[in-house]
């Protein structure tokens, strides 16, 4: 990679001349907590991504999942908590916490192309009596990440637009990307065939979701 012939830009000044000023619609959206059309987003969101980062700023962003309705424990309007679900148990976000408490959420709702982003500060709790209101297939989470938020607001259309994220024909899951099997033999080496790693991630690959 020769990136001797590259222009950067390096300081604010130089990024407003190039992409311009906010609206002041877009400039002043934001809000300190929720209102009652935010957490009927919340309520409707079965997805998020999570952006966290370490102290020297090493940056992590984690999916996070669960049916419409639990993704997200409104604890009231200026806290919410995710809980965290059986996984590799790498918890990447959750160690980025204890060193730095920002975090920065983006809430999807299928088939929409506006999001709502929370940004806020973090901790990890490992008991409380919401986590009884967080059980899913009759699992209580072992932790949830609560969030104190600053920062709230809604997101406009036009990456999914441009992405054409939500259309079912642009879709090609099996194009030039190997299957999940496959990639995990090559690029994540296990010791297991190809084969056996099909079986793995077949249909009961569900199975274990909250066990």
């Amino acid at each position: 990679m020769d990136d001797a012939t590259w222009t950067t830009v390096d300081d604010l000044e130089a990024l407003v001349e190039l992409v311009g000023d906010p609206t002041a619609r877009a400039r002043d959206k934001e809000r300190d907590h929720l209102l009652d059309v935010d957490r009927e987003w919340l309520a409707a969101s079965p997805f998020c991504v999570l952006a966290t980062s370490t102290a020297d700023g090493s940056c992590d962003a984690s999916p996070k999942g669960d049916p419409a309705g639990s993704l997200v424990h409104v604890i009231d309007d200026r806290t919410i908590a995710i809980a965290e679900r059986p996984g590799n148990r790498r918890v990447d976000g959750y160690r980025n916490v204890l060193e730095n408490p920002h975090v920065g959420l983006l809430f999807l709702i299928p088939g929409r192309g506006d999001t709502l982003r929370v940004n806020g500060r973090a901790r990890i709790v490992c008991d409380a009596p919401f986590l009884d209101a967080m059980v899913v297939r009759g699992h209580r989470p072992l932790l949830a990440l609560v969030v104190d938020v600053e920062q709230v607001f809604f997101h406009c259309s036009k990456a999914f637009l441009r992405s054409q994220l939500w259309k079912p024909e642009t879709w090609d899951p099996t194009g030039l990307v190997p299957r999940r099997a496959v990639l995990a033999h090559d690029v994540e080496p296990s010791g297991k065939t190809v084969e056996e790693l099909d079986a793995y991630y077949g249909p009961s690959y569900e199975d274990g979701l909250y066990a």
